[in-house]
């Protein structure tokens, strides 16, 4: 028998980290972060890490392990996460991922295997000089002839993923939904149990909004001035974040503090928009909207009910 894996995700500042906490609690879960920016030590703020405070001793993994100088791709994250896992299956507990970067989390609930797809590095070099010389909107519109949907689905500024769907293209003269369909992708050693939250749009974006008003006021400056003093620069892939980039303009003069934060705001309700399109391509998510429910502990509720019952 399959073992189960339990999905928790949703859009940023939609509620994801209080509600696992009473999932983990109830359900005997371990909890491994699927979020592309916790990964990073001394970063905490502008990720909106979870404080030793809020775990309430529900054990954490992949949280706060990585110097920000280093890179981390979603291929060392499965290797990671499944290694995870499986020490948390032998405790006979439940492994629950909880996150919003949706690539980690289908790092590990698709059958893709990263290690040995095929690859053609001379070309993807070429797409990089490329997206420097023309921009990165030139290299994503090479997309639109050959792969419509992967062209809709992506942005310009997600050149590794427009520059992987080209790739595919080349090598096989499929799209790369059609290659990952033929990879048979759902045969994983997972029974996945996959449930997003969500809740209206004007009410997540308002969170959003003071999420980051809150994000200031807590030293998010301060931050990020410690990463630049130890030489953080803006094209590292850590400081690429939303949050640690418009403030790192802010420093180098190239924004005002009132246009960095309004660009935040605006990047983080963006990026909110693109999660969501992301996780509604899975057929096996169940939907939670928060509206329907009075408070946080009524949505774990639901959720555990849920998932005691598909387990009958």
């Amino acid at each position: 028998m399959k073992k189960k894996l339990f999905i928790l995700a949703g859009p940023t500042a939609v509620g994801k980290t209080a509600i696992s906490i009473e999932l983990a609690k109830e359900l005997n879960g371990e909890i491994i972060s699927a979020d592309s920016m916790q990964i990073y030590k001394y970063m905490d703020i502008g990720s909106a890490k979870i404080k030793e405070t809020e775990k309430q001793g529900v054990e954490h993994h992949l949280i706060d392990f990585l110097e920000p100088q280093k890179e981390f791709s979603v291929a060392e994250f499965k290797e990671k996460a499944t290694g995870v896992i499986s020490k948390v299956y032998k405790k006979g507990k439940l492994p629950m991922v909880v996150g919003g970067t949706g690539f980690y989390i289908d790092s590990l609930i698709f059958n893709y295997d990263f290690a040995n797809t095929c690859k053609d590095e001379s070309y993807r070099e070429h797409l990089k000089i490329l997206a420097e010389e023309k921009g990165k909107g030139y290299v994503h519109s090479l997309l639109k002839e050959i792969d419509e949907d992967s062209y809709k689905r992506l942005y310009p500024n997600d050149l590794k993923r427009v520059i992987r769907a080209l790739e595919v293209y080349k090598l096989t003269g499929k799209t790369i939904s059609q290659y990952n369909l033929e990879q048979d992708i759902y045969n994983i050693p997972y029974d996945v149990y996959y449930f997003v939250l969500t809740m209206n749009r004007n009410k997540l974006y308002e969170r959003i909004n003071k999420r980051v008003d809150g994000m200031i006021k807590e030293g998010l400056i301060e931050e990020v001035k410690k990463l630049k003093y130890m030489g953080c620069t803006s094209d590292m892939q850590s400081m690429k974040g939303i949050g640690y980039k418009e403030i790192l303009y802010h420093l180098e003069g190239k924004m005002t503090l009132d246009e960095a934060i309004e660009a935040i705001k605006k990047g983080s309700r963006n990026y909110a928009k693109r999660q969501l399109t992301w996780f509604r391509k899975d057929k096996r998510v169940i939907w939670i909207d928060k509206d329907n429910y009075g408070n946080d502990i009524e949505v774990a509720r639901d959720i555990i009910k849920k998932f005691t019952t598909i387990n009958l």
